[in-house]
């Protein structure tokens, strides 16, 4: 029986492996990013359709390990001195997203019935952004490199950095309030979880402050693992493990030393053979970090609750793109910049995921309070390309000043509608094609059939003329 149950635990993280590299493929194919395609994978894996994964102890306990190195790689790509040159921007911006953002989901609340810990989760949900879907769409259409990416990626840096604030206020909170169903009620925040977020808050400031200033660290044993390639790896990981424990073992959340240690590790003068050694574990730990959220996807659930998804999903769309046009236009930005950067950052981000489970492990929000972030989260990830597509051909639009809604249709999506028409039209050939030379060899088939048929009549008949002569 122990012999069946490895063999069906081996079973399971093939087929996640698999189905994990086909869908991300997919994805990649359709321009997606392969995140969607690995929540994709979860989905089919899951108990909503195939269900072929049935025990989720192994991959929640890899799913940790790659939250932990995300923020770990995180912070050891951050680019802190190019951030220092547009942090007043960035940083402001990021505020002002978190405070309305907040202050929406608290109107929400009122009206959807929620507890309070689920409308202040849910305001720093939808205060983030994607960073991998951001800079890939830019990185598409070309505009990386331009002003509307600095700015855009300046924001995202500093959404980046308000993670660990949230991840500790979330935590400290659910704390305070309990577990179960009166998380997020009333009740007393003590000086002292007050004081663990203030000073965690104010050790990230001054690290930053410090690494920005262009200081080159060396790491412990760097000129030990320098000539050994099998040691790299495990010292890139053991600089983020390790600091992730410290940080546990002083009550503050090890995904905050994680990123504690990642801009350390960044700032070093082993930087490039670190980020080297580890981006290979981590992507495969995130690719089980987020297939595990598709498996925590649960279709039936999103039915049920359509309503309040879809409303959640509409007020994301909506809102984060008028609050951050309108925040970036009165920082001094240019409507196409202001505009281009604001649709950029519409979507909701991974780190979202990471918020939900703090607060579902701290007792700040029940299972299916986390349902809806997921549900909300997913769709805002997989429709945002196809979002930034229209909202970019809008703006060309209102450039243009075009106004029937006929030519505003033709213009936003005239590309897929010539190649839809391409495709039918080859297709339509091919098959008039097809069907022609089909019509013919069923011609040269009944031709050759009368041929036969003619040949073996008169060879009867010269048979029986043969046999009457005898």
């Amino acid at each position: 029986m122990e012999v069946v149950a490895e063999h069906s635990g081996l079973t399971e993280i093939a087929l996640v492996a698999l189905a994990a590299m086909g869908c991300g493929i997919f994805m990649e194919r359709l321009r997606q990013p392969a995140i969607v395609g690995y929540i994709l994978a979860g989905v089919l894996l899951g108990p909503s359709a195939l269900a072929l994964v049935r025990d989720r102890a192994q991959i929640d306990s890899l799913a940790e390990l790659g939250v932990l190195l995300l923020l770990y790689v995180v912070g050891m790509e951050l680019s802190l001195r190019s951030f220092k040159r547009i942090w007043k921007l960035a940083v402001i911006t990021t505020m002002v997203q978190i405070g309305a953002s907040t202050s929406i989901m608290l109107i929400c609340m009122q009206v959807f019935g929620w507890s309070l810990g689920l409308a202040i989760l849910l305001g720093f949900v939808v205060a983030l952004s994607s960073t991998a879907v951001a800079i890939k769409v830019l990185a598409d259409i070309g505009e990386l490199r331009t002003r509307t990416g600095t700015v855009t990626v300046g924001v995202l840096i500093a959404q980046d950095l308000a993670v660990v604030p949230m991840m500790l206020i979330v935590s400290t909170l659910g704390a305070v309030h309990g577990t179960g169903d009166g998380a997020g009620e009333a009740g007393g925040f003590t000086f002292e979880a007050g004081l663990r977020i203030v000073g965690s808050i104010a050790l990230l400031a001054g690290l930053i402050w410090h690494l920005s200033r262009g200081v080159k660290v060396n790491l412990p044993f760097a000129a030990i693992i320098a000539g050994h390639e099998d040691l790299k790896p495990l010292t890139a990981l053991a600089f983020c493990f390790a600091a992730a424990s410290i940080s546990g073992l002083l009550g503050l959340s090890a995904a905050y030393g994680a990123f504690i240690a990642g801009l350390v590790v960044g700032s070093s003068r082993q930087r490039h053979v670190m980020i080297e050694a580890a981006k290979p574990i981590q992507s495969i730990l995130m690719m089980v970090f987020f297939l595990s959220i598709g498996l925590l996807l649960d279709l039936t659930f999103i039915w049920e609750n359509l309503w309040t998804v879809v409303t959640l999903f509409l007020v994301v769309v909506v809102f984060k793109t008028i609050l951050n046009v309108g925040t970036l236009r009165s920082l001094g930005q240019s409507w196409h910049h202001a505009f281009l950067a604001g649709v950029m950052l519409t979507q909701i981000g991974e780190f979202s995921f990471l918020l939900s489970q703090i607060g579902i492990d701290s007792g700040l929000i029940s299972y299916d309070d986390s349902r809806i972030v997921v549900a909300v989260t997913v769709l805002s990830l997989a429709l945002s390309p196809l979002f930034v597509l229209t909202a970019r051909r809008l703006q060309s639009i209102a450039l243009e000043s075009r106004e029937s809604a006929s030519e505003i249709l033709r213009t936003i999506y005239a590309p897929e509608a010539e190649l839809v028409v391409e495709t039918l039209g080859e297709a339509r050939s091919t098959t008039s094609r097809t069907i022609r030379i089909l019509i013919y060899r069923v011609r040269l088939f009944m031709r050759e059939w009368r041929k036969r048929k003619a040949a073996k009549k008169e060879k009867s008949s010269s048979s029986v003329k043969e046999d009457n002569d005898a």
